[in-house]
């Protein structure tokens, strides 16, 4: 490999300047890379814990639901479904975690009105309603602010992914390239001022020979 560079003392020492720093940015790009890889596998474990605790409670709601459908008239289901019985405003914001920003997705308080409303999440009566039907509602009013913080977790981790993978290329780039050029370049500038320094000795020595034999 040809090493383009000029072999000089001021060279040699923005070299050393330069290697340093890089080496402190590979300790703190690796440092900060393995934090990201520990916090990213603790939000995999509790993505995939939630994530089965949700699709468990909907699989109830749904098996409840085909149940109250047998046991009522379209009509009835239709009309006991049809208007809501209150309403929620999610905010989302972004939190900082490793310079990555997450999503932090939250609910709104509403007003008082709403809030007593929104106590029981049945819009009909119960006289001609199956208590299946019942069963299903009840599950799936809870279940929102659990897809809302699943929503949260799974852009959290593609989000990690994408900055643990730029951080890895990073650290690939210090520690296979960048890192090993300079080591080269500095001791090939080493190697060459050595050189110097023995060819000027050399010649001073012959010199001074020349000039012995001179008798000067």
């Amino acid at each position: 490999m040809e090493i383009r560079v000029n072999p000089t003392r001021m060279e040699l020492s923005k070299l050393k300047k330069r290697i340093v720093v890089a080496r402190r940015g590979h300790k703190l790009l690796k440092d900060k890379q393995d934090e990201l890889v520990k916090k990213f596998i603790d939000m995999v474990k509790e993505n995939k814990r939630l994530r089965e605790e949700v699709e468990k409670e909907l699989s109830q709601a749904f098996g409840h639901f085909v149940m109250a459908r047998t046991l009522m008239s379209d009509q009835v289901l239709e009309e006991s479904l049809m208007y809501p019985v209150g309403k929620m405003d999610i905010k989302v914001a972004r939190r900082n975690v490793m310079s990555v920003r997450i999503p932090d997705i939250e609910t709104v308080s509403v007003g008082k009105e709403d809030r007593e409303k929104e106590k029981s999440p049945f819009a009909y009566g119960f006289a001609g309603t199956s208590g299946e039907l019942d069963d299903s509602i009840s599950i799936l009013s809870g279940i929102l602010p659990k897809l809302l913080k699943l929503a949260e977790l799974e852009k959290g981790c593609r989000l990690m992914a994408i900055e643990i993978e730029k951080t890895r290329r990073r650290v690939n780039a210090l520690e296979y390239v960048m890192i090993p050029s300079m080591s080269e370049k500095i001791k090939y500038i080493t190697m060459k001022l050595d050189e110097n320094e023995r060819g000027n000795v050399t010649r001073l020595m012959k010199v001074k020979d020349m000039m012995m034999e001179k008798g000067v």
